[in-house]
Order: C-alpha cells, then sequence, then structure tokens
C-alpha cells in the first residue's frame, strides 16, 4: 500500500502540470498512516519548461535523463521503479555501488537492481515497467 500512497502524491504533483525531478526515499514523507507526502519541491517545475541540468540522488535518476535529456513525466516514473525496488528489498537502489561513473556507465546499459526472490510477480510487472530503459514504455 505504502507505494499506491507515494503514487497518489506524485500523480496530484503530476495533475498540476509538474515535473518533480528528484523522487527519491529522503523526499517522501510520512505522516500519519495514510497521509504520505513527497518533500523537496526546490527542482519541481512546469512541465512545459523542464531543467535541462542533471541533479538528483543518481540510483534514482532516469537513464535518458543521465544521458542528456530533459526531465518528463517518464522520468518521475523511473525513480517510483527504484522506490518499489527499495521498498521491496529495504535498502536503497545499488548501495553496494559508488555513485560515480562506473555507476552511470551500468545503468546507461541496461543494469537494474537485482529483483528479491520473494517479491510478488505482480509487483515486478509494475516494477519493471515503471524503470523500463525507453520512457514511452513506462505506465
Amino acid at each position: 500500500k505504502i507505494v499506491v500512497y507515494i503514487i497518489d502524491a506524485l500523480l496530484r504533483i503530476h495533475k498540476e502540470n509538474s515535473i518533480h525531478g528528484d523522487l527519491h526515499s529522503g523526499n517522501v514523507l510520512c505522516l500519519k498512516d495514510y497521509d504520505w507526502y513527497i518533500s523537496d519541491l526546490g527542482f519541481c517545475g512546469p512541465a512545459d519548461k523542464p531543467i535541462k541540468s542533471i541533479y538528483g540522488n543518481l540510483p534514482y535518476i532516469a537513464p535518458e535523463v543521465i544521458a542528456g535529456k530533459e526531465y518528463t513525466y517518464a522520468s518521475d516514473i523511473y525513480s517510483i521503479g527504484m522506490l518499489m525496488w527499495e521498498i521491496s528489498s529495504g535498502q536503497p537502489p545499488f548501495a553496494n555501488f559508488e555513485n560515480d561513473v562506473d555507476l552511470v556507465i551500468r545503468i546507461l546499459h541496461g543494469m537494474r537492481p537485482k529483483i528479491k526472490s520473494r517479491t510478488p510477480l505482480e509487483y515486478i510487472k509494475i516494477m519493471t515497467q515503471c524503470w523500463d530503459a525507453d520512457p514511452l514504455k513506462r505506465p
């Protein structure tokens, strides 16, 4: 259910025609059991005027953004996929890697976190769609 609440919070941002652009677990807040918010809106901005520079927490940045394209709704969805993995695994994605050029190259070549064996199949299906390398294939 946590994922549903986070997606709902992101949808509220997207309905305002905005892109968060820096979505990661450090920016997700729970004030009560069902009261979830996305914080740190410093890079949040209009979808029709995306920022072209790269910023954020590397494991959550969509590969197309790393490659120099603009942040989009789809890049926020990629971040949701990484959050889903973090929720299912109990640790941040790529925690065993340095956030350096080697990790950048691996992400650009399609590396994603290893899915834990106990993860439900439907959850895996949605998560892998969210982190698809092709932004047009993300939900």
